[in-house]
């Protein structure tokens, strides 16, 4: 039985949506900023690189002028969660500290029963990991390792560490009594299958490391070897559940602190954001293994403008750096690079020095991406050799070409001055000729896209006929004061032109007649139609003035009464032109074809 929205009462839905204002929400997916009386992002339903998306505090709505999406708090977690009403419902009400009735029966989750089954095994075998860990004889090798690595009680307890003991059957067995068949154990990669048939923990004898989605929620574990025993790492197999290209490790506890710190540190291991989160630095997370994809790069765009790789020191680190630093910045990122000496790591660096040498030494003495790039380039030459040289300093310009900041271009112009003993004037008469030559054109993907002194307005559409102006003015105002419905709703009714407002403002009429307020939030709870929900967001993101007077009000009624009459006249028009050509009237057909064009001048103007 799937729950329907009359099954929770209407007060408590109006409670929640009123203890959670959308700002907040939207903010926790969304980096926003405010500009004038609304607050504006990059829209996390369509790829754009200029923000289009807006969240309106005062009317507790969301609309993006670019792919048209809207709605409502509750519609914004619907549509980026993929939730039901009901589990839509379910958070909000948690964040505010609401209890939601239930009537025992409620399908309350839109993940398949499979993948919900998945889940909650996932979820035992989190505990029973980590209770072995934490308190038996059988998990103390693992305990060992995480004490010898410096990890706190406190931190494996944060990240629910845990240990598979070393035994064959002993976890395939407790999650069969939990009530989990076996083959979707398989299925899930929580067990493995060996050719005999036999079946047995797929991470035996390794510390353990949930890997959680967004939301918390354990959707595939991270195993590593403190034995010679396979290899090093051992992660779950791809799912539905567990994409890694597609997901962070740690990014449901560091959101909060991506969005606080306006930054994100990314680490290639968990080691590395264990530590780091132990040493008090918390905006930090991990790929999972692979190389940073492009929908982690947007991921993370969509919170924050600036990210600091921080990966090994060796040769493949900084290799990985470097391809991670060009999909950030193709994501529209601010880059810079860690630079840790010597080939090490960030977990062994803050073990050894602590965090906050760590977060002197190294965060903060991050090099530019440009810094970096010229580092990095340089090892590809032997630069005691003339034409390495030249090549070299040739390849950095080419780079520096793409340099928006004309400041930031002269700062490294003059880096290669000293460092090569060349003219100024020269390196930037070089310069000049590869723009001219290559047609480049300052790299813009990097700058902040929309400051505090930068207005952003919804993108121009198609300019509409001055009847349907008038309809969308109308129910902008109607939504906005009772007042102005039942004036239209006497004057008009429902008869607007556009099909789609006759509907809408059927809606309205009704929403009040319910004893309802304005309150554009609450009226689209009352809207089913997703088409119709995105509508009335358009409509009430109009920069329109809150009130109206009584006379412009009237000039919009007319104007759309004019438009009925107007249509009337010229259907009736059209039938005396085909009864004049049928009669072979040539001089009456062409008298009422010019009054008809008459009129439709008119309309258009």
């Amino acid at each position: 039985m799937v729950i329907e929205l009359s099954q929770i009462p209407e007060e408590v839905i109006e409670e929640v949506r009123k203890a959670n204002n959308i700002v907040d929400v939207v903010g926790e997916y969304v980096q926003l900023k405010k500009q004038g009386r609304n607050y504006f992002g990059l829209c996390p339903f369509h790829g754009e690189k200029t923000p289009s998306f807006s969240v309106t505090q005062d009317k507790q709505i969301f609309h993006c002028f670019g792919c048209g999406k809207g709605g409502n708090v509750v519609t914004f977690l619907m549509e980026i969660e993929s939730f039901s009403f009901f589990e839509a419902m379910e958070v909000l009400a948690g964040r505010a500290g609401i209890s939601l009735p239930t009537t025992g029966n409620e399908n309350r989750s839109s993940y398949s029963d499979e993948n919900q089954r998945i889940l909650e095994a996932s979820e035992w075998l989190t505990k029973l990991y980590h209770h072995l860990l934490r308190y038996t004889k059988d998990g103390k090798e693992g305990y060992n390792y995480f004490q010898d690595r410096s990890i706190q009680d406190e931190t494996i307890d944060v990240f629910q560490l845990g240990f598979a003991p070393n035994t064959k059957d002993f976890i395939v067995e407790f999650l069969e009594k939990k009530g989990f068949n076996k083959q979707l154990l398989i299925k899930a990669g929580l067990v493995s299958e060996r050719d005999d048939g036999t079946v047995t923990d797929r991470f035996q004898g390794r510390v353990i490391f949930p890997i959680r989605n967004h939301l918390g929620k354990t959707v595939a574990f991270g195993g590593r070897a403190i034995h010679d025993q396979g290899p090093k790492y051992l992660n779950s197999p791809e799912s539905e559940l567990f994409q890694k290209g597609r997901l962070l490790y740690n990014f449901d506890l560091a959101k909060r602190h991506i969005r606080k710190e306006n930054e994100v540190i990314l680490f290639e291991g968990y080691m590395d954001v264990i530590a780091a989160y132990q040493a008090g630095i918390k905006n930090v997370v991990a790929t999972l293994g692979t190389a940073l994809s492009e929908s982690q790069a947007k991921m993370l765009r969509r919170y924050v403008n600036d990210v600091i790789i921080c990966y090994d020191g060796d040769d493949a680190g900084q290799e990985a750096s470097f391809k991670a630093a060009a999909t950030l910045r193709q994501a529209g990122c601010k880059v810079k690079v860690a630079y840790l000496k010597d080939g090490s790591d960030p977990d062994t660096f803050i073990e050894r020095h602590g965090g906050e040498a760590f977060q002197d030494q190294i965060l903060r003495a991050s090099d530019t991406y440009m810094t970096f790039l010229m580092r990095y380039y340089k090892k590809d030459y032997n630069l005691s050799l003339e034409a390495d040289k030249l090549n070299y300093i040739q390849k950095v310009l080419k780079e520096l070409s793409m340099v928006e900041s004309s400041l930031e271009r002269e700062y490294y112009l003059q880096e290669l001055s000293k460092d090569f003993s060349m003219s100024l004037d020269v390196l930037k008469e070089e310069l000049e000729t590869i723009q001219a030559k290559y047609g480049n054109q300052p790299d813009k993907t990097t700058e902040n896209r929309y400051t505090s002194n930068t207005v952003i307005l919804p993108k121009k559409r198609k300019l509409l006929p001055a009847y349907q102006n008038a309809e969308r003015k109308i129910i902008y105002y109607m939504m906005q004061n009772d007042w102005v419905a039942n004036r239209v709703q006497e004057e008009l009714g429902a008869n607007f032109r556009v099909d789609d407002h006759k509907i809408i403002v059927t809606y309205l009429y009704a929403f009040y007649e319910d004893g309802n307020k304005p309150d554009i939030s609450k009226f689209l709870e009352s809207i089913n139609d997703d088409r119709l929900k995105q509508l009335i967001s358009e409509i009430a993101m109009s920069p329109e003035v809150d009130e109206i007077s009584e006379e412009a009000l009237g000039d919009y009624i007319r104007m759309v009464e004019t438009e009925s009459s107007n249509k009337s006249v010229i259907q009736s028009l059209k039938e005396q032109l085909k009864v004049a050509e049928q009669q072979s009237d040539p001089i009456k057909a062409a008298q009422i074809a010019e009054e008809i064009l008459q009129i439709q001048r008119k309309l258009k103007h």
